[in-house]
């Protein structure tokens, strides 16, 4: 491993169920940064979870509690567009950039990725 991504978790949601983004993706990201699991945690938000996103005010609130910690937030722009939610999502604090090309470094680089 790369020693800049040998400490750092990316998450890939892409799960449209609320349930899988409270009870596993949202608490893990949060739980990492709180007890020191992972230097660097990124969530990345892709297909149907933007949406979802987009009009969950829990999991809006969740996120917020998620960024206050820590966890860096990326939104896949080309997702986010089909779903018409680029904006809602940068409103929320995600940054919305096309994910391929970062995803595939981080992979690259030896980063450890969970997808959800």
């Amino acid at each position: 491993m790369k020693s800049d991504f040998h400490d750092s978790l990316v998450i890939v949601w892409s799960s449209q169920d609320p349930d899988v983004a409270l009870n596993m993706v949202f608490m893990y990201c949060k739980n990492s940064m709180l007890k020191g699991w992972w230097g660097t945690v990124r969530m990345v938000v892709w297909g149907p979870s933007a949406k979802l996103l987009s009009e969950d005010l829990k999991l809006q609130a969740e996120l917020a509690e998620m960024k206050k910690v820590g966890v860096e937030t990326l939104a896949c722009k080309a997702c986010a567009d089909r779903y018409g939610v680029s904006e809602k999502l940068e409103e929320l604090g995600c940054q919305v950039i096309y994910m391929g090309e970062p995803l595939t470094r981080y992979l690259k680089e030896g980063c450890m990725v969970l997808t959800f």
